[in-house]
């Protein structure tokens, strides 16, 4: 997996690396396939992947990768590119 925001495979949150997932920070359908097309995406354990303190559970969370995702995003493009790919900014 190649991911802009971390370059090793362990949980993004916690840093274990058992029973990782890939977690694409924009999701559904048409922006996971962004997401992957731009590296916007990290590796979660089990727990923080969808489990009860989960991403897919934690809109506080969620909204923290948004945000991340975003910034990592716009190191290398505009915020205007970013808004005509993912449909809105997070910032």
């Amino acid at each position: 997996m190649d991911s802009i925001l971390q370059d090793e495979k362990r949980c993004y949150v916690c840093g274990c690396y058992t029973n990782l997932q890939c977690h694409h920070i924009f999701g559904g359908t048409a922006n996971r396939k962004k997401s992957e097309q731009h590296g916007l995406k990290v590796w979660l354990c089990y727990n923080h992947h969808i489990g009860q303190d989960g991403v897919h559970r934690r809109q506080d969370m969620m909204d923290c990768f948004h945000m991340k995702g975003q910034k990592a995003f716009e190191e290398t493009h505009s915020r205007e590119e970013f808004i005509k790919e993912f449909g809105r900014s997070y910032l």
